[in-house]
């Protein structure tokens, strides 16, 4: 059994308390055994952001010793301070914890309790320069989705609590997996990603079958997308698809399934992960085929073409070697 406490107070975002919880109790029905206990300062009910009431099962004085902490972010921050009452049950539920985590917002918690002093940390882009303004001694990272400091974590904007899940950590991959096929939610997404995918860098498909073919792309990498299978999804043959690729979006599908491929491993290698893991995970199948797309050839850059390669050759410089042993 895995306990853990979630800190929430009025006017608590309500998807950074929801959408964390049930990726838990997914877990569960594949055998995890979390035990979430919804927490608040002084033991009564709360007022969410949508003035949906949330119903607490103990006071923060009452936890006993936990697995995991996480604490709430919500619109309140950082137009006002934390109150201290807030900071100080922020340490109280810290120090019973194995680890930490925020949502969003969160980390401003964290960081008015003093736990992300001399530690690198993440939040919304929107607020992420008034974090490193108000609190200098914290590495703010603004880009990345969540990051890892030790038994620290911290997450940007509500769904990248999802993210920040922790069920691959607690129960390894094909569980976690499990969960994000049922919820239907990418596996994953690596804490060293942008906040700003591909797809989102770019104009917007128009056309909802195109749109569709594209979120499947990004939601699952590693997935078949081959030409045939794309088009079955969006219910088009393959030439009007390709027709609809080019004009939209200025490329083909085989090079936009490439992109996120590309954006993805570069994701899993900043974040450390091995090699043979990283090709298998984005969709490149071998470590043979992801160094032949990172890193140029004697004879100039891959059939890839993508000026994304010189970026990515100093991750995988001294990595690719060693992938069979990843």
């Amino acid at each position: 059994m895995r306990r853990l406490a979630l800190l929430v107070f009025d006017e608590v975002k309500l998807l950074d308390v929801a959408g964390p919880s049930e990726v838990f109790a997914e877990a569960n029905r594949f055998g995890a055994d979390y035990r979430l206990v919804l927490c608040p300062i002084g033991g009564r009910d709360v007022s969410s952001s949508t003035g949906m009431r949330i119903s607490v099962d103990a006071d923060v004085a009452d936890t006993g010793p936990l697995d995991t902490a996480l604490l709430m972010g919500g619109d309140v921050f950082p137009a006002h301070a934390v109150p201290p009452e807030l900071a100080e049950a922020a340490r109280t539920i810290a120090g019973r914890a194995k680890r930490v985590a925020s949502i969003c917002t969160g980390s401003f918690v964290l960081a008015a309790a003093g736990l992300l002093d001399g530690r690198r940390a993440t939040t919304h882009w929107q607020y992420a320069a008034t974090l490193a303004r108000a609190h200098p001694a914290i590495q703010v990272e603004p880009d990345a989705v969540f990051v890892e400091d030790g038994p620290v974590f911290t997450s940007a904007g509500v769904t990248a609590g999802i993210d920040l899940a922790l069920v691959e950590r607690d129960h390894g991959p094909e569980l976690a997996r499990r969960v994000a096929r049922s919820l239907v939610v990418f596996l994953q997404r690596p804490g060293g990603q942008s906040q700003f995918s591909p797809s989102l860098r770019g104009p917007a498909p128009k056309t909802p079958p195109l749109r569709a073919v594209c979120d499947a792309v990004a939601a699952d990498p590693a997935g078949d997308h081959s030409l045939p299978s794309l088009a079955a999804r969006a219910g088009l043959s393959t030439r009007h698809l390709t027709r609809l690729f080019q004009e939209e979006l200025g490329t083909t599908p085989a090079k936009y399934v490439e992109l996120i491929r590309f954006d993805t491993a570069k994701s899993l290698l900043d974040a450390g992960h091995p090699v043979t893991a990283t090709a298998y995970a984005s969709g490149f199948g071998s470590a043979e085929s992801l160094r032949r797309v990172f890193v140029p050839s004697r004879r100039g850059p891959t059939s890839s073409g993508s000026r994304r390669a010189a970026e990515a050759e100093a991750v995988l410089r001294g990595r690719v070697g060693r992938a069979p042993r990843g």
